[in-house]
């Protein structure tokens, strides 16, 4: 049993080390004030709660709802653009349509994701053009734009994202797969975007953003996650167990999702939840809903939607596309469990 020590604090025995200089007591008060001032990210953590995207009132209409641009999916890998737009729509986006040049996509998604609509271009002037009538400026704006899954590696995308960074303006960002390729590390570019933005690398990725190795250990995983929000100023999700949010000194580490998820299109579907959950920030439907509410309920209903599918479906037999199906209990159970709290 813990005992106080009976004299008074004046005779209690220095633990100054030898020969240590004495600190004064404006010293100790100004050692307090800057512990005081930097908050350890789990005090942050619980100065913050978790909370479902904003409900639609009554007299809610597509718009209100979100309109979400998604830059995605190519001739080689059209599925891509299908999981990322039924993505967005199940996680509540109002009009979801796809951006594309592709021949293939224009045959491919009014079957399996009838309820989007395409803005076709044909080339970097005709992308320019694209986006600049969809700015905050126009009549009927994107709300948020999704872009890299599916697009490929290549010269075309490389281009195609300078144009998209170009004419960003205010309209909130989410660059995953072969957007963040893209980049080729140059992170520092990004800081220039008024845009919100946010960036979710697989560790694979980050590593190329990096130009160093993650480690899979969770200090390297959260440093790897601060080290690319403080290089771009955006907020990132560092895929993968316990997925890492982070921006400035903010951290969120998210405890559902499993194994299961470990398979081909997860990313998209996460790139897409974020793609309507970015546009619910700029609906004026609740201004207290910002972009880190945004990005950390995705990653939160994302990897819930992964373990009540593994629940009915078992861990070995789970795709992605079953995240979709599971989307909308993911998303009620959050908000049933928001209602408790």
């Amino acid at each position: 049993m813990t005992t106080r020590d009976p004299r008074p604090r004046t005779a209690r025995k220095s633990r100054t080390r030898p020969g240590a200089p004495r600190r004064s007591a404006s010293d100790r008060k100004a050692g307090h004030q800057k512990r005081a001032a930097a908050p350890t990210p789990a005090a942050v953590e619980r100065s913050w709660r978790l909370r479902p995207a904003p409900e639609l009132p009554p007299s809610a209409h597509k718009g209100l709802a979100g309109r979400v641009l998604c830059w995605c999916g190519s001739d080689t890998m059209p599925g891509a653009a299908v999981l990322v737009a039924r993505a967005a729509q199940r996680a509540g986006a109002g009009l979801v349509t796809l951006a594309t040049d592709s021949d293939v996509l224009a045959h491919v998604v009014p079957v399996t994701a009838p309820e989007a609509i395409f803005a076709r271009f044909d080339g970097e002037r005709a992308w320019r053009s694209l986006l600049r009538t969809r700015d905050a400026r126009s009549r009927a704006p994107d709300q948020a734009r999704v872009a890299g899954p599916g697009l490929g590696d290549t010269r075309a995308t490389r281009r195609g994202l300078g144009i998209l960074l170009a004419e960003a303006g205010s309209t909130p960002l989410v660059l995953d797969a072969d957007a963040l390729n893209a980049l080729a590390g140059d992170l520092g570019r990004l800081k220039r975007l008024q845009a919100p933005l946010v960036l979710t690398p697989h560790p694979g990725e980050a590593a190329r953003l990096l130009g160093r190795t993650v480690g899979e250990d969770d200090r390297a995983r959260l440093a790897a996650a601060r080290e690319l929000s403080a290089k771009s100023g955006a907020i990132c999700c560092l895929k993968g167990r316990a997925t890492v949010v982070a921006f400035g000194e903010r951290v969120y580490v998210n405890a559902t999702g499993n194994p299961g998820m470990a398979t081909a299109g997860a990313g998209d579907v996460l790139a897409g939840i974020l793609g309507a959950y970015l546009a619910a920030c700029r609906t004026g439907i609740d201004p207290a809903w910002t972009p880190w509410d945004a990005a950390c309920a995705a990653v939160h209903v994302h990897g819930l939607a992964g373990d009540l599918a593994r629940a009915r479906l078992g861990a070995r037999g789970l795709v992605a596309s079953d995240l979709i199906q599971f989307l909308p209990a993911a998303q009620e159970r959050l908000r049933e469990s928001s209602k408790l709290d």
